[in-house]
């Protein structure tokens, strides 16, 4: 199978253990996956705001543009910010006037978009088009014991609801359980984590990761995954705040669900990027690592 990775710029920074690890798990499944070249910043949460809902558009659509000159794969992103903008600029496509305003701007770059590509949520891919018995079929070291909170979060499956069940989403759980390990359920699988909100008013972020991360810890988790780099990076790094103000003293891993699935297949600590955690995870997966 082949795909068009987008992978957005928390991949260069905060989520480089999500692509390094997706890159070594596609490897060992025979996606061929090759990455937008020249990509930019899909104007996720602030650009909008900042230069107008227009040029955002085309910000984003000049993404699907140099996909588009790639050949017909799926545009496949790993952050469900970049899934939700890149999905719904794609969708506009549909509107005869957007199009020609937006293949006009996009002209000034000798680029166009015919808006026939397809845009894809990574964990969407593993599930539907790998699947689970693909996904299994490639364990070694199954997480036998390990008890795993999915945390899908508000984005990844209600931004576009184009796959999974938007108010109880299964696949998360699924790609768990193939890899061996227990999902548990808890309270607070779909719940926001503020987002980039953590960077203008990070006590709003602490008071909601709290619950997040406390509900897992009582479902009896030992570790959080999920399929998002701002969830990840709000209850990793927040984590320690948590701690500080609710008197408590969680030590719960939080990890890309690709990095789960490299340690799953055998594949060392580097591959699985786990030295970028910032709450440790080798004393929950010391019997994998």
């Amino acid at each position: 199978m082949k795909i068009t990775l987008y992978p957005g710029c928390a991949s260069e920074g905060t989520a480089v253990s999500y692509t390094q690890s997706a890159l070594e798990v596609a490897k060992k499944l025979g996606l061929e996956v090759k990455e937008i070249e020249d990509w930019n910043c899909c104007g996720s949460t602030v650009t909008s705001s900042v230069i107008g809902q227009f040029a955002a558009d085309v910000l984003a659509a000049r993404n699907l543009a140099l996909a588009e000159k790639m050949g017909e794969q799926d545009v496949v992103a790993t952050c469900s910010s970049c899934y939700a903008v890149l999905g719904n600029v794609n969708k506009k496509f549909a509107d005869d006037k957007f199009k020609a305003n937006a293949n006009d701007a996009l002209s000034k770059d000798n680029l166009s978009y015919s808006g026939k590509l397809k845009v894809r949520m990574l964990l969407d891919v593993m599930y539907s088009d790998v699947g689970l018995e693909t996904i299994k079929s490639k364990v070694v070291k199954p997480l036998t014991g390990l008890k795993v909170a999915g945390y899908v979060g508000c984005q990844t499956v209600r931004a576009l609801r184009e796959f999974d069940n938007c108010e109880n989403p299964t696949f998360l759980d699924g790609i768990i359980s193939a890899l061996g390990a227990e999902p548990v359920q808890f309270s607070h699988k779909l719940k926001c984590c503020t987002g980039a909100m953590a960077l203008s008013s990070p006590e709003i972020t602490i008071s909601t990761v709290y619950p997040i991360i406390k509900s897992a810890h009582e479902a009896g988790a030992d570790v959080i995954v999920t399929p998002c780099p701002l969830c990840q990076m709000n209850l990793d790094a927040y984590q320690v705040k948590v701690n500080k103000n609710f008197n408590t003293q969680y030590k719960m891993p939080v990890l890309f669900f690709t990095q789960l699935m490299a340690l799953a297949y055998g594949l060392d600590r580097k591959a699985a990027g786990l030295d970028y955690c910032i709450v440790s995870p080798n004393e929950a997966l010391k019997n994998w690592m």
